[in-house]
């Protein structure tokens, strides 16, 4: 097998990995471009996509290092080890991520070449794309699937309040997305500390937040 070629990466609001949603499509506002590499950006390359609504990504944990054969899923605390292959862990042995993504608009004739804006992508800014397939509604949707252990945190949010001094200081853009990213709870699993202050990196600015009783409260909004 050739090794893999980065066909593009992804340009989205998350400059690390703190605070990027646990998966795709929980946080559908959020907004990120698929530039390709050089030697992909034919639009040829696109002919067809503008039928479909969802695409798969293909694509690389770039920052992580080596692999374990058991994992700690974050939504279990952090705490209870389960098999590599029944987690969506980055800490595997080829290092792969599968992402599920909106397709919002094809742009073929940007000054980067062909461009799309997905919504809803669960990647760290920079991140190489392998591969782009559409999503088949008749093949791909399995409304009778079991979710094993993941199931047991479907749902979970935190209410955020966010006083208006400082969600007026983020783009009005960048507010619903940010939202959902704060509700998703951006902290560790086992970190539960009310007076810690946390902050999470999201377009360019600096949102530092406490939590306590399942509310999130917004304390701080700086440029990154």
């Amino acid at each position: 097998m050739s090794a893999l070629a980065v066909v593009a990466r992804i340009h989205s609001e998350f400059p690390e990995k703190f605070g990027i949603p646990r998966q795709s499509g929980v946080v559908p506002q959020t907004r990120a471009r698929i530039v390709f590499e050089p030697e992909f950006r034919i639009p040829d390359t696109l002919r067809g996509i503008e039928g479909f609504s969802h695409v798969w990504l293909i694509w690389g944990f770039s920052e992580n290092k080596g692999w374990s054969p058991t994992v700690r899923p974050p939504r279990l605390g952090g705490n209870t080890r389960m098999g590599v292959f029944a987690t969506r862990s980055p800490f595997r042995p080829n290092g792969l991520g599968l992402s599920c993504v909106t397709l919002e608009d094809i742009q073929l004739h940007s000054p980067e070449g062909p461009v799309l804006i997905v919504g809803g992508a669960d990647l760290m800014d920079g991140t190489p794309i392998y591969d782009i397939k559409p999503y088949l509604p008749y093949a791909d949707s399995k409304p009778d699937a079991r979710g094993g252990f993941a199931a047991e945190k479907e749902g979970y949010a935190l209410n955020v309040v966010f006083p208006e001094a400082y969600e007026s200081l983020v783009p009005e853009e960048n507010r619903a997305a940010l939202r959902g990213v704060l509700a998703h709870d951006p902290r560790p699993s086992y970190q539960n500390d009310p007076d810690r202050v946390y902050g999470v990196l999201y377009a360019g600015l600096n949102i530092r937040f406490t939590v306590r009783d399942g509310i999130l409260t917004v304390c701080g909004v700086e440029e990154a």
